[in-house]
């Protein structure tokens, strides 16, 4: 059976690269009412050429919340457990940002511009309303909009090789989850070394949307000889680099700290933030689950639609599978999701419950092995 074919309309926001992106893509889905292409020639062969080469993505997707004012900073220290007391201009800082009951609402790279500027560079759900209610509710005194700012990325290992021809500032300078503001060809961007890949790249940042077509065309001129493609992210990647997915591998229904998310902040920052008291009990009493690597042998399996349920072995312990497909380069399946807290052992058997049969497999740490 064919999958529907996706209809364009208004209602979906327009990607200022979009006249480019869609051409050869053969599959796409709606993030952020905007359309993101997710295979171009396969999923498989995607992935390869992102380890190998150069590929050019459209993240229009990736769509900005910006916070400015005299209380910009302390709002968006408001909005997360991460410490950002001292990010500085031309930093990034990857944030979960959570709701009363610790519920993920969403995980942005926060793009410090000015001490009273910031851009929420989110995933997909609408932020913008809901940090629009908290500003106003608590009163603080600043102004949230969408500054219809767009991302375009370049991931792979021939990223730094590509952009370098068309910027003069040395890239060397630009330090990971740093970013720089700066032209190419008389275009404004802010360019910063961040990606959703685990092969390194940049995201730039595009405020004139008059100018998408161009800039691409400039970036696509500037990969000749570098065998670069149109791409998207990549499944079988981002499960391999442990990229978690939000509305996939969490939700409002989880917290940060039995998603893992806890790496990315300590409890106790000085700033108060909504959903302290709801992080802090779950903190001492420790998560029910956690968020694992799983390692399935044997055929491909299908990425699940929802989710797949789990049992661990020799308990009467249960989660689910959030994640999973195929490593075409580790030869077995790969999959990410949730185990009761005190099952989570490299090593540890788990059966998953596919809806074309039940596989088994094991918790695996983050090199993809068996044993920590």
């Amino acid at each position: 059976m064919s999958s529907p074919v996706l209809s364009l309309s208004r209602r979906l926001r327009k990607s200022p690269f979009e006249s480019r992106s869609h051409v050869g893509a053969k599959a796409a889905s709606v993030y952020n009412h905007v359309v993101l292409p997710t295979a171009y020639a396969s999923l498989e062969e995607d992935y390869w050429h992102l380890r190998e080469h150069v590929q050019i993505w459209d993240v229009a997707c990736q769509v900005q919340v910006q916070v400015q004012g005299p209380d910009a900073h302390k709002l968006v220290e408001y909005l997360t457990p991460r410490d950002l007391s001292k990010i500085v201009p031309g930093q990034c800082v990857y944030a979960p940002l959570i709701d009363e009951k610790a519920g993920i609402v969403n995980d942005p790279i926060i793009l410090c511009l000015a001490p009273d500027r910031f851009w929420l560079s989110i995933s997909d759900t609408d932020v913008l309303l809901w940090v629009k209610g908290l500003a106003i509710g608590a009163g603080f005194d600043v102004e949230v909009a969408d500054p219809n700012v767009f991302p375009v990325s370049l991931q792979g290992p021939q990223s730094e090789t590509l952009l370098s021809r068309l910027i003069a500032e040395p890239l060397s300078d630009i330090r990971f989850f740093r970013f720089i503001e700066t032209h190419i060809d008389g275009i404004p961007l802010v360019v910063a070394r961040t990606g959703w890949s685990g092969q390194g790249g940049f995201e730039l940042y595009l405020a004139d949307t008059n100018e998408g077509e161009r800039l691409w065309d400039l970036l696509v001129d500037a990969g000749e000889g570098l065998n670069l493609r149109s791409g998207c992210p990549n499944l079988i990647d981002r499960i391999e680099t442990g990229l978690l997915s939000h509305g996939n591998d969490m939700t409002l229904n989880n917290n940060p700290i039995e998603a893992g998310l806890d790496r990315f902040f300590k409890m106790g920052k000085a700033a108060d933030y909504l959903g302290r008291e709801a992080l802090e009990r779950i903190a001492s009493a420790g998560p029910d689950r956690r968020m694992v690597r799983m390692v399935v042998e044997g055929d491909a399996i299908a990425n699940p639609r929802e989710t797949y349920p789990l049992t661990v072995a020799d308990t009467q312990g249960c989660g689910c599978v959030t994640s999973i497909t195929f490593s075409p380069r580790l030869g077995f399946n790969v999959g990410l999701g949730y185990v009761p807290a005190d099952t989570t052992a490299a090593g540890t058997a788990i059966t998953i419950y596919t809806p074309t049969g039940t596989v088994t497999g094991h918790i695996a740490n983050n090199d993809w092995q068996t044993a920590d």
